[in-house]
């Protein structure tokens, strides 16, 4: 058999039927479910008297649309009220666990999974959700889904589709101080452009990846989707297997040395081939930022916004669109540039590490009082450790705001928001316009970026507080 790499040892494992000139038939292990994009599949189940193809490979979740203020079992908003108690109606009478409030399991759907440890090496996952990628860190095919297909997957188990084109992305050298995941999956956008993978699935790899936690690696995975990639995912290691023993859906220690056998099987074979390669140098990165409304839109904080001669036309447009929308300069240096808002949290960096991290910085100081900083934990079990471990005083005295699980204000769907003519820096994934809010600017950044800066009250480097 010829070499084949990591995407096409899973993909090869999936297909359950396979015809000339057609889609190919491809078994999903396990469907990940929330409040926002089920509603209508549940439904389409209903009209046909279907069931649940296997309850077993399903688990439900509140998280784009809840409050995470302290009292958030009352949802003010009726649009949200509705997709809540229409997602626990449905899971009830479609059989589906799901994890609700007041659980100790409950949080953003792609943080949950692998800390209960339902994200296995050589799965296929899927979710109504573009950043399923994430889950791709354990060495498992994931990625996001419509509605329409997650009927399909309810009903049957599978999805029809075509293999993907593959993509080498190699990570060089190592982080320098105060540069994180978060950093390095930004400069790969920024250098391949929000279009770069498109169609492909990326393989992380190289000393960099080697070298990161599964937390690292889950932050990586998590924005794929932005530079156009249909999943990215790094093949299973001994990191991999220590994060997951003993997790509540691990496999159990009679089974753990069969199941071993089985990830370990899932390698990119010496000299097979991929669509793509990219290389990135991390050795002298310093920490990323984006200025623009693209995730792509991103510089290192040392430098100055783009200017505009020797660029495409195309892109030249953009640019103009982009700054006049965040009414920054071409030329411009992006450190200094006031903030008045910071977020840390969702599904990008919602995790322990990024909270300790954040933490790091903050602990004995105070953030300007010109800044709301949102703390928002990714589950009620991160929000459990993280409150054992002091770090929710830390932040609290730092005047940060420490809320309840959710995806809050990466995305303008719940109640937390940044509002009209302010500025954020945040953790999250996306600064589409209007993204965390109508009218609002917002700058990607790690963790410890944003706590820097909401000290400071502008975009500054966490270097000096590390």
């Amino acid at each position: 058999m010829a070499a084949r790499n990591i995407i096409e040892k899973i993909w090869d494992e999936h297909v359950a039927c396979k015809l000339s000139g057609h889609p190919e038939v491809l078994a999903i292990d396990l469907m990940l479910v929330h409040e926002v994009t089920s509603a209508q599949a549940f439904d389409v189940l209903r009209e046909r008297k279907l069931a649940v193809f296997d309850t077993g490979r399903c688990v439900a979740t509140l998280d784009h649309s809840i409050p995470t203020r302290p009292n958030r079992l009352e949802i003010f908003d009726p649009a949200a009220r509705n997709q809540v108690a229409m997602l626990r109606r449905n899971a009830e009478e479609f059989g589906v666990p799901i994890y609700d409030f007041g659980s100790g399991r409950q949080g953003i759907v792609h943080v949950i999974g692998p800390e209960l440890g339902m994200t296995q090496p050589g799965m296929t996952i899927v979710c109504g959700d573009s950043h399923t990628s994430t889950h791709g860190a354990f060495g498992c095919l994931a990625f996001g889904i419509g509605t329409s297909e997650v009927g399909h997957v309810l009903a049957t188990g599978c999805l029809l589709m075509s293999p993907p084109q593959t993509m080498k992305v190699e990570f060089q050298g190592r982080f320098r101080k105060g540069v994180f995941a978060k950093d390095a999956i930004l400069k790969l956008i920024a250098t391949i452009g929000i279009g770069g993978a498109n169609g492909h699935v990326i393989e992380y790899c190289g000393e960099a990846v080697r070298a990161m936690s599964m937390e690292e690696r889950l932050t990586l995975c998590n924005m794929s989707i932005e530079c156009g990639a249909r999943a990215g995912l790094v093949a299973p290691d001994e990191t991999t297997f220590a994060y997951l023993k003993g997790r509540p859906y691990a496999p159990a220690l009679s089974d753990w040395e069969r199941a071993l056998a089985f990830w370990k099987s899932f390698a990119s074979d010496p000299g097979c081939d991929y669509n793509k390669s990219v290389h990135i140098d991390l050795n002298s990165l310093s920490p990323m930022v984006t200025w623009g409304t693209n995730p792509g839109q991103a510089i290192e904080i040392n430098a100055s916004i783009p200017t505009l001669p020797g660029m495409p036309k195309a892109e030249q447009e953009a640019t103009t669109q982009a700054l006049n929308y965040n009414l920054l300069k071409s030329g411009a240096p992006i450190a200094g540039t006031p903030i008045e808002w910071a977020f840390l949290g969702s599904c990008t960096n919602g995790r322990i590490e990024d909270l300790r991290l954040a933490a790091k910085v903050l602990k004995g100081r105070k953030i300007a009082a010109s800044v709301t900083f949102y703390v928002v934990p990714g589950s009620e079990a991160v929000r459990e450790q993280a409150q054992t471990e002091g770090l929710d005083k830390v932040f609290i005295e730092a005047g940060a705001d420490w809320r309840m699980p959710g995806c809050s204000m990466c995305l303008g769907m719940n109640d937390d928001k940044v509002p009209a003519g302010k500025r954020c820096i945040s953790a999250s994934n996306r600064n589409f316009v209007g993204r965390q809010g109508t009218g609002s600017f917002t700058h990607l950044a790690s963790p410890a970026t944003v706590a820097a800066s909401a000290i400071e009250g502008c975009i500054t480097s966490a270097e000096k507080y590390l």
